[in-house]
Formats: C-alpha cells, structure tokens, sequence
C-alpha cells in the first residue's frame, strides 16, 4: 500500500494531509538510487517529515468529530506528491520537482531519465493525486466543503537545496494560499499554533497544497500548510518528546475544532 486513507467521521470536512513521513523506498526503485546505504539512510534523515504521521493519529483521536487522515507510505524520493508534475515547479530547476534527480546537497541521486519518470509519476504520482482529490470531493459532497491541513516538518538549519538560504526558521511556518486559505482559518491556525512558539507566515516555505482540479477553481476547498520545525517535538536522539508532541497535538486540534 502506497498511501492510505483513514476514515474520519462523516460529517467532517477535515483532511489531515500527511505526505513525507515515510522512508519506504520498493526495492526496484532503490537500484535507481545512486547513493550508497549510508549515504541514502542520512538523505533519508535529513529529508524525511520524521514522525508527522504519528502527530496526525494523536490529533485524530482527540478530535471529534474525526477529521479523516491522508497518509503517503513512500519516501518523497520516491515520488514528491506535493511538486508539480511538470517544469511548471520551481523546484525543477534544482532536480528537485515531483522525481528528485538531486539529493539535498545537489548530489546526484538518480540519472535523468524522462522515460524512467514518466513510469514513475504513471505508478505513483497519479494514483496518489487521484485519491486526494475524490477524498476532498467525497467531503465536499457530504459538507458542503472541505479544509485541509497539510502537517510538515523541517530541521533546524536549512538544508543546501533550500531556495532561501536566508529566511526565518520559527518554530511554526504557517502556509497559506491567497486563494484558499481564508482570513478565518489563517487567523484560527495562527492562534492555536502561537502555543508551540514564534509562528511566521510563508516562511521559510510558503503556501499549501490544494489539488489541482480545485485549485482556483473552487473556494469551497480551504487549505493551510504546518511545518513545524522538528525541534518542537523531537528530542535529539530523533525520539518523539512527549511535552512538544502535546502542544503540538493541542494546537492542531484547535485548528480541527472549529
């Protein structure tokens, strides 16, 4: 199972998006991979939203009603679904777009290969959009909208592929979208997340996913990005912090509450 959806109650509109936690990588996409074990295991680390599947299921279960999850089980070496499909990403032109040619210190991770890609984004990165977007139309048509929150995480110091070196690196970067995150749910988010520290708005990354069918189309979908900054909630030793965890788990419940 590449992703999987867990049910929440009907009658939210909550989809709790859960795209990098995983570090699965099938066996025939590693012999892609150039890196060796220990080079792979540290990307992995550096690059992996380590344990933001966990906080997902904390929330879900304080929450009621339910707000749904959507949780990708593959490493975003495998496919990134949150990229753009196409050189329209601007992370392309870092050999970082939906298929990552680059590691995050622009090493090579795998050769260009646009036939290679294609059967990538075919066995992966289309299914995956596909479930998404009828997860938020399924909602849409018992709620008459859907919000969802898109959960990240982030290390303390930028990573060499990052395009702003410069940015702030707050405990909480909320993303939002001009068009579909509403002043409510990005002053309700901004609020609940003020208890975990410092929150800054678009920085260091900026806006939230919203599937493409809806997006500028139908402002019935809301969406807004959490990127926590892993200290807030991880220990050194990358062990969940039980303290951090709750205030997190507490903020995004805040969020799913209203």
């Amino acid at each position: 199972m590449t992703f999987e959806i867990v049910p929440g109650d009907a009658s939210s509109p909550y989809v709790i998006h859960v795209p990098h936690s995983s570090t699965r990588i099938p066996d025939d996409v590693r012999t892609q991979l150039l890196l060796g074990d220990d080079e792979l295991a540290e990307e992995l680390r550096l690059m992996t939203d380590a344990r933001t599947d966990e906080l997902a299921a904390l929330v879900a279960r304080q929450v009621a009603p339910r707000p749904w999850l959507f949780v990708n089980h593959l490493s975003r070496l495998v496919v990134d679904p949150e990229r753009l499909p196409d050189e329209h990403e601007e992370m392309y032109a870092v050999g970082m777009g939906a298929v990552y040619t680059r590691t995050s210190a622009g090493l090579v991770l795998r050769e260009a290969d646009e036939h290679a890609e294609r059967l990538l984004l075919k066995r992966f990165f289309t299914p995956y959009a596909e479930a998404l977007t009828e997860l938020i139309d399924e909602r849409l048509a018992a709620t008459g909208h859907a919000v969802l929150v898109d959960l990240h995480s982030y290390p303390v110091a930028a990573l060499p592929y990052e395009l702003h070196q410069e940015a702030r690196r707050p405990p909480v970067c909320l993303g939002v979208d001009v068009d579909h995150t509403p002043a409510a749910l990005r002053e309700r988010a901004f609020r609940a997340c003020s208890v975990i520290g410092e929150v800054v708005v678009n920085e260091p990354f900026a806006g939230s996913y919203i599937p493409l069918r809806h997006f500028g189309r139908d402002n019935r979908v809301s969406s807004v990005m959490v990127e926590l900054r892993r200290d807030t909630y991880m220990r050194d030793d990358e062990t969940m912090d039980p303290e951090g965890a709750r205030r997190v788990s507490d903020a995004l419940a805040a969020i799913l509450e209203a």
